[in-house]
């Protein structure tokens, strides 16, 4: 059996492909998802559909070669914590953002359970402001 910190490291390995089904392979069907208050994808979403349809559908639409790049994975046994950047551009405005963040998942029985996003909003925010 895969360890915690071997499937998130495979999440992320699979994110940096744009391998959907391969990033979701792990994910319960009941996981709790959470994007941070600010973000475009603010919320809470339970299931593999509602993170797909609501998290990952919107920012490949409303970002251009959104990315996050992964610097480590701090290994907590049932909680792993990985923090990187985001970057890409706003397609509605052509701002480039670039945004520190960490995301904490929490694993039981080999499945990711819950995921929370933290970020800073207000330069993703910036990058979706039109001041014109």
């Amino acid at each position: 059996m895969k360890t915690n910190l071997q499937i998130v490291a495979e999440h992320y390995a699979a994110s940096a492909r744009q391998d959907i089904a391969a990033m979701m392979a792990d994910v319960s069907p009941d996981v709790v998802w959470t994007e941070m208050a600010g973000f475009p994808c603010a919320g809470t979403w339970i299931g593999p559909d509602q993170v797909i349809a609501n998290v990952f559908a919107v920012l490949g639409n409303e970002w251009e070669g959104y990315n996050f790049s992964l610097e480590q994975i701090i290994d907590g046994g049932e909680q792993q914590v990985g923090v990187g950047t985001y970057s890409g551009i706003y397609r509605k405005t052509g701002k480039p953002m670039r945004a520190r963040v960490t995301h904490v998942w929490r694993l039981v029985g080999g499945k990711i359970v819950a995921f929370e996003q933290f970020t800073d909003t207000l330069l993703v925010a910036q990058a979706m402001q039109d001041y014109s």
